[in-house]
């Protein structure tokens, strides 16, 4: 690669968790990461500062159920033959996560789209929402309830891609995670019908956004096949919902994981007001890895 900060290793991996049943759910695909890779797992627990305080009624009880949390946790990882690493913090859990992350050079954290404040939550400020935009590491976020069986060691990874900067540092990530993994990688482009009119398939126009689609999944195949992966798929989808159209992919090809990046076109200050992104991580059938813009690209 010739970032590195968008390189694949799985050595040390992060879980928040809060004990609840989503987190249940995300822990057994780390295990099998972790179990495949030898990686270590730091289990944290973060508590918020201002519901969690020792002052308050229970508020030491609630940080002894961190413990219990953790080392539960711990446990299950134990019986796998995984290392842990378990921490109890008071802050901002998602402040605390970042921070954790960063200063232990976590490679990947792993998080349940939601935990015991529901689904309804995620644009209203759920923690895992609140990662998944400012961590400068990659997340991986998985929807308990996901339609898709998927499983690890990977065998189909997707990476769709508007051109853009960080698709790029996606599709590189990407190419890592299918060179460890052995995986198929497809890539896709989602022309979207409704943004530039309904007479899409008319003569000059529909010329124009056919070469773009095509030139930008040229560009991504000869990113993939320079590090050694030739592409098992390559496909242009015209959709009138981009989101919807990765969706409709995901479950006709069985994808076990969809590697994005935080922003595209649209611009990460849009990232809660309907990105792409946003979207697939809510309600995407499969594991949704998400890599935020490289620190070099955003200079």
């Amino acid at each position: 690669m010739t970032d590195s900060e968008t390189n694949a290793t799985f050595d040390h991996l992060l879980f928040p968790t809060d004990g609840s049943q989503g987190a249940a759910v995300a822990l057994d695909h780390v295990l099998d990461i972790a179990t495949e890779h030898g990686s270590t797992v730091h289990v944290l627990n973060a508590l918020e500062t201002a519901l969690y305080s020792p002052f308050q009624i229970g508020g030491d009880a609630l940080k002894q159920e961190g413990k219990r949390i953790v080392k539960d946790t711990a446990d299950r990882a134990g019986e796998r033959g995984v290392e842990t690493v378990t921490e109890v913090r008071k802050g901002k859990p998602y402040r605390e996560i970042i921070d954790y992350a960063a200063a232990h050079e976590i490679d990947l954290t792993v998080m349940p789209t939601h935990g015991r404040q529901g689904l309804e939550r995620f644009l209203l400020g759920s923690t895992t929402e609140r990662v998944v935009r400012r961590a400068d590491n990659p997340v991986l976020t998985i929807r308990p309830g996901a339609e898709i069986s998927f499983t690890y060691p990977y065998r189909r990874v997707l990476t769709p891609s508007d051109g853009s900067e960080c698709a790029r540092d996606a599709l590189e990530m990407s190419v890592d995670i299918v060179n460890i993994t052995g995986a198929a990688l497809h890539l896709l482009t989602v022309v979207d019908v409704v943004s530039v009119g309904v007479d899409v398939r008319s003569d000059i126009k529909t010329a124009m956004l056919e070469a773009a689609a095509e030139e930008i999944l040229n560009d991504a195949s000869s990113v993939a096949k320079t590090n050694g992966i030739e592409p098992a798929a390559e496909t242009v989808a015209y959709e009138s919902s981009v989101h919807e159209a990765i969706h409709s992919y995901i479950k006709e090809q069985d994808i076990d994981l969809v590697v994005v990046g935080t922003h595209g076109r649209t611009g990460f200050d849009r990232y809660v007001l309907g990105s792409v992104t946003e979207h697939l991580v809510r309600t995407a059938p499969a594991p949704v890895l998400t890599v935020r813009e490289s620190t070099a690209r955003r200079s």
